[in-house]
């Protein structure tokens, strides 16, 4: 049964965001019987409210409030309005995501031990290890339902003919190839269905196969009578008193009242563009340049993976629809390697746009339309492909600063993304582009359309984990460093990017992480 907290009950632990890190974090607190309200700004969606269509559902779930891109990559031209695609509803960019669950490699916590100092990038090693991670990566696991894991047991997807295909591609060019690792069920296991393969992943799962904190964490958490979650409820601003201890969340409720409920711990959770936006608008007489500030660094190092499409028209017909999302990947260069020319690494996700989606992707801005265009939608049926996701080095000048003049429709700043292509993303981008041609064309291809990024649906850094209060924002724990009882539990803190997916180690971090608020409270230290 869910609960319903006082607005002056100091005792709560404020969540905002109910996503992949704010929604686990409920619910990990709430079965260690520890209180909590969930802040969303959304609204709660159902399965009836879930179409099997593209364009409905972007509509329908995406965050769409006003926000600028700028600088000079080609997506500022392509989407200025559009940074990133994600969701503003119970559940967040879960009810979104394709269930790719990968945990990083060791290498990837350590890059600027690794990788050395790169020239224009703001290198910074994770103050934890793959090691200390490995347990709860398992923990997540067994939580999400990662199929092709020992921590389920779960068998992988049957291999569809779009993995098939480009299987035999990566075999002829000598490169690796894997069923992907998906947080989506193949058997019907805690609760939930299996897979249909209705290939629709990313608007919401009709049947509930895929992990989504909407219909696992969320209810569960509500569920102990320890969480109250609260919707169409955005968050204004983070107070705090004279010592600079938090002391609760500004919020505007679904009629536009303002209401302030009180917090003995605040966590934020509202994804890499509005967790840094809540601190910075948050500035009082003590903390001038926003709250968890002292580093100058809430705001910078936005990372959102290297990333790019490459779709092949092939001689017969592939049909890549009748899969899940990502079927596989090639993951040939994951590792490090200075000698390609560029430093980290990157993976192939064999990934499948709907029609809609590749009419609008395949050339996207002012010259989206034309002969060449509908000629390479009339050979969809054959049409196989990757999105490239390799590792966005953290550059302290792509960040988050809010609009000096320009008010939302809740009267705070409009954000103001800025992202530009260190040269490191271009090498690797061009080297991706590549070798993804070299595969192809061992398949006998008939054409290779390259995809620039479109809007960032992995969205990391701006709020930084690092060993010194110096150069991050949050410590080990997600901590901030300069204020003990307000935490950042999204992928906002991560340190650097990594070429696998976020969501896996962001709920693994959010587990962590409520392993050690209790431990925290218990001791009375929160």
């Amino acid at each position: 049964m869910s609960a319903k907290f006082d607005l002056n009950d100091d005792s709560v632990v404020v969540i905002i965001g109910s996503g992949a890190g704010g929604g686990t974090l409920a619910n990990e607190l709430a079965q260690k019987g520890i209180k909590s309200v969930v802040l969303e700004a959304g609204k709660r969606f159902t399965f009836n409210d879930i179409e099997n269509d593209e364009w409905k559902m972007f509509g329908k779930i995406s965050w769409l409030d006003k926000r600028y891109i700028v600088g000079p990559a080609r997506i500022a031209d392509d989407f200025p309005n559009l940074p990133a695609w994600i969701v503003k509803g119970v559940g967040g960019a879960t009810m979104h995501w394709a269930g790719v669950a990968m945990r990083f490699q060791e290498h990837e916590f350590k890059m600027k031990t690794v990788a050395g100092t790169v020239p224009g990038a703001n290198m910074l090693d994770w103050p934890i290890t793959l090691d200390e991670m490995k347990p709860y990566y398992e923990k997540a696991e067994d939580k999400m339902g990662v199929c092709g894991t020992e921590a389920t047991g779960m068998p992988y997807h049957p291999e569809s003919t779009h993995y098939k295909v480009v299987a035999e591609g990566a075999k002829r060019i000598g490169a690796s190839c894997e069923q992907a690792t998906l947080a989506i069920n193949t058997q019907p296991r805690d609760g939930r269905t299996a897979c249909q393969v209705n290939g629709f992943c990313m608007q919401g799962c009709k049947v509930g196969a895929k992990w989504s904190t909407m219909y696992t964490e969320i209810p569960r958490a509500e569920a102990t009578g320890k969480c109250e979650v609260r919707t169409s409820a955005m968050v204004l601003r983070i107070e705090h008193d004279k010592t600079g201890k938090v002391t609760g969340v500004l919020y505007a409720d679904k009629d536009g009242n303002q209401q302030f409920q009180k917090a003995r711990v605040v966590a934020v959770a509202g994804n890499s563009i509005e967790s840094p936006r809540m601190l910075l608008n948050s500035e009082s007489n003590m903390f001038r340049n926003g709250l968890a500030n002292s580093s100058g660094q809430v705001g910078q190092n936005y990372m959102t993976h290297t990333t790019g499409g490459v779709y092949a028209e092939l001689p017969g017909k592939v049909e890549m629809f009748k899969s899940t999302v990502v079927p596989g990947i090639v993951h040939e260069w994951k590792k490090h390697d200075a000698n390609r020319g560029f430093v980290a690494g990157y993976e192939l996700e064999i990934l499948h746009l709907g029609l809609p989606f590749m009419s609008a992707f395949l050339n996207p801005g002012k010259k989206g339309w034309g002969r060449e265009l509908s000629e390479s939608l009339e050979n969809y049926e054959n049409m196989a492909g990757f999105w490239i996701c390799g590792e966005d080095l953290p550059v302290e000048s792509n960040n988050i600063t809010l609009h000096a003049t320009e008010k939302d429709q809740y009267g705070l700043p409009v954000p103001v993304v800025h992202k530009a292509d260190h040269f490191n993303d271009t090498k690797m981008r061009e080297h991706a582009y590549a070798k993804s041609k070299e595969l192809f064309d061992s398949l006998g291809a008939t054409k290779v359309n390259n995809l620039p990024p479109y809007p960032a649906s992995h969205n990391m850094g701006t709020n930084r984990m690092s060993e010194h209060a110096s150069d991050g924002v949050v410590n080990r724990w997600g901590q901030s460093h300069d204020i003990k009882n307000l935490f950042v539990s999204d992928g906002s803190q991560f340190t650097t990017s990594g070429t696998e997916n976020p969501t896996l180690t962001i709920v693994a971090l959010a587990i962590r992480q409520a392993d050690y608020i209790a431990d925290q409270m218990k001791r009375k230290e929160l």
